[in-house]
């Protein structure tokens, strides 16, 4: 049977199946997308390139709606975010469109040697991996600059969401790339792992798992492959004595519910100073009370499914898990019965290091929260972590926030803010949260040829 289906979450029904691509197919797509690379497409002028992102990037506007219902089908997201990710891509496609050309411009260095400077210039074939939360948005902010740069991509996308990936791929033929330039594969793990080990392929990016993430890692490792790594987090929303507590609780919920929890930025561990706990547990919790489950497409909902019955089962058991090693559920803490993948907004509070939910993951509605006395603490608590993706600092003092923005340990810092992302600002994260940059100028030369001419004096 197919590993690629489409399943809708919501109520479990399959809505389609899509076969496996064999070594054959994968075979031949790799001969394409390298001899695209040799070609005048991939290392000539880049203006071609561009039209490409131009085009694509009026498709997704004109394709928003249908795009959307794909996604929220197909993966559970509210209709209303699945705009949001179709739009961001767009957006995306047009910032490299035009500001690609003055990325890639040469860059000169100063030198007792002579004249210098650097050029940037493609690699050849990138294998990307990518995941089902933001099924279009991951696989942009892979392709836009590679797309640019002249890199061809081979895309492996998650198992559950084939459609979204099928759909993509159709776009970007349809806005004039080659064949080769982006390619979908139904493939297998071990089918990645002898594209990565292949001479033709100079590079792999992933989104994903920490599982994923080292065995990708271990891969490109093994074969000199430079590597890109998205992982997990488990994001800190710090809120100090004088935040303003009402805006804070709005964005922390939002930040904790959307796409029903699933998302690596998102806020997953509340820091409270110990002033305005109460008062912002009270509103906090009434935030979350006040979700209303349902189907993803109907405007009203405002909490979706998970994923798929394995997220919420994998969800089940790491709450319950939790709760054994001595957590305390303030709310929630159990699947919502009936047809569908869906799971009760929670709250869990009394989590100590010895517990093993104090340092993983929670891909979905659970927020823990913790209190503590002052700055100093809110830090250490924040750096406790084996993640370091992003985070958000709440407080009317600037000088407090840059001090604390400073000293905490993730890729990003927003304040007075939940996380975000903009196709001009980089993405990416340390520590388990992985390495590499993605969007902005630096996403566009993690794969290229940083090369250096110099002219003697």
């Amino acid at each position: 049977m197919t590993a690629y289906q489409s399943i809708n979450p919501a109520n479990n029904e399959v809505l389609k199946t899509w076969p496996d691509h064999d070594d054959a197919h994968v075979e031949h797509a790799l001969k394409v997308a390298d001899e695209l690379y040799h070609s005048s497409w991939s290392k000539g002028d880049i203006q071609s390139r561009l039209q490409v992102l131009h085009r694509l990037a009026d498709l997704l506007d004109e394709r928003q709606e249908a795009l959307a219902t794909i996604a929220s089908r197909e993966m559970g997201k509210l209709i209303g975010q699945s705009r949001g990710e179709v739009k961001i891509c767009a957006q995306i496609a047009r910032y490299y469109a035009e500001h690609a050309a003055t990325f890639l411009q040469p860059q000169p260095y100063s030198s007792n040697l002579g004249e210098a400077w650097v050029e940037y210039h493609p690699i050849g074939v990138i294998v990307a991996v990518e995941p089902w939360n933001f099924p279009y948005y991951q696989l942009m902010r892979v392709l836009a600059p590679n797309l640019a740069l002249g890199n061809p991509v081979l895309a492996k996308h998650a198992n559950g969401v084939p459609h979204c990936a099928d759909a993509f791929e159709k776009l970007v033929a349809e806005a004039g790339a080659p064949a080769g330039a982006w390619t979908n594969l139904f493939i297998s793990n071990d089918q990645v792992a002898s594209l990565i080990g292949d001479s033709r392929v100079q590079g792999v990016a992933l989104t994903g798992s920490e599982r994923a993430g080292s065995a990708v890692a271990e891969q490109a490792g093994k074969h000199l492959k430079k590597s890109t790594l998205e992982l997990g987090g488990s994001d800190v929303f710090v809120v100090l004595d004088d935040a303003d507590i009402d805006e804070a609780v709005r964005q922390g919920a939002q930040a904790r519910l959307s796409n029903c929890g699933q998302v690596c930025t998102a806020a997953k561990r509340f820091i409270l100073h110990e002033n305005i706990a109460e008062r912002f547990m009270a509103k906090f919790t009434a935030a979350l009370q006040s979700v209303v489950p349902g189907d993803p497409l109907d405007e009203k909902t405002t909490l979706g499914p998970l994923s798929s019955k394995e997220a919420r089962d994998r969800l089940v058991k790491q709450v319950d898990e939790a709760v054994a090693h001595g957590a305390r559920v303030e709310i929630g803490g159990k699947a919502i019965e009936g047809v569908g993948c869906y799971y009760q907004p929670t709250i869990l509070t009394n989590l100590t290091p010895d517990n093993p939910a104090y340092y993983q993951e929670f891909f979905g509605p659970v927020a823990q929260v913790y209190v503590v006395a002052d700055d100093h603490a809110a830090v250490a608590l924040a750096n406790d972590s084996h993640y370091g993706l992003g985070g958000s600092v709440w407080t009317k003092d600037m000088a407090r926030a840059r001090a604390m923005a400073a000293q905490i340990e993730t890729g990003m810092v927003f304040i007075n803010s939940q996380s975000d992302t903009a196709a001009e600002l980089p993405f990416g994260g340390v520590k388990r949260s992985g390495y590499g940059r993605e969007l902005s100028d630096l996403g566009i030369k993690e794969f290229a040829n940083q090369k250096l001419v110099v002219i003697a004096n």
